[in-house]
């Protein structure tokens, strides 16, 4: 008899610890593309420390919701609206991702009693 219900989910193998973060598929063959490409992977290196900061940002409002105080809450939300503008001036992200994140939180801290 075959057995009723959902199948297991296969598990994806283990990645090897030697991976590479970052493959690349083309090699820069000019001195010109090899600076590009250094060049590329330090302004990739400096957008993922930006975006992660906004990250950090939104999870501090985030967590002065949970707390329940508003006055608290709002004054996180000044700070974080700061940095995610600045990030999306930087066009790191799209403005209206930044406008988003802003009109949910704000409207969020506004719900709190």
């Amino acid at each position: 008899a075959i057995a009723a219900g959902p199948a297991p989910a296969a598990t994806p193998a283990p990645l090897p610890a030697n991976r590479p973060v970052r493959q690349r598929y083309a090699v820069a063959n000019s001195a010109q593309a090899r600076k590009r490409a250094r060049q590329a992977d330090a302004q990739r290196a400096h957008n993922m420390t930006l975006r992660s900061a906004m990250r950090t940002a939104i999870k501090k409002v985030r967590v002065a919701i949970d707390a329940g105080n508003k006055a608290d809450a709002q004054a996180v939300y000044a700070s974080s609206v700061a940095v995610i503008d600045r990030i999306a001036d930087k066009g790191i992200i799209h403005k209206n991702k930044a406008a988003r994140h802003k009109s949910r939180l704000s409207a969020a801290v506004k719900a709190l009693g």
